[in-house]
């Protein structure tokens, strides 16, 4: 197996970090792990990552929930008291690393 690159270092510590009942878009994952503009390459790595990280915390900018893994994604983040429904998050707490906003 392969080393994990920095970058995927930096997501799993960031994704690692999401409270519960927290969400982070891609993006802002991106953001915190120093590539801004990285926001696609998180989603790669939290599809490589397997059950290690609470993957279900991310979502697309725009509350869209994983395609093909709704139904999951979103019992995950009920179960966090996270609001969805229509394939996206509906009411959220947004966390960011060091407080929440």
């Amino acid at each position: 197996m392969s080393r994990p690159s920095d970058f995927s270092t930096r997501v799993h510590r960031v994704v690692a970090g999401i409270p519960a009942g927290t969400v982070l878009t891609y993006g802002e994952v991106a953001a915190e792990a120093g590539s801004p503009r990285a926001a696609r390459a998180v989603g790669h790595v939290l599809s490589a990552a397997g059950e290690g990280l609470p993957w279900w915390r991310v979502v697309a900018a725009d509350g869209r929930l994983v395609p093909g893994l709704e139904e999951e994604h979103a019992a995950r983040l009920q179960d966090e008291g996270v609001t969805c429904g229509h394939g996206r998050v509906r009411t959220v707490r947004r966390h960011r690393a060091g407080g929440d906003r």
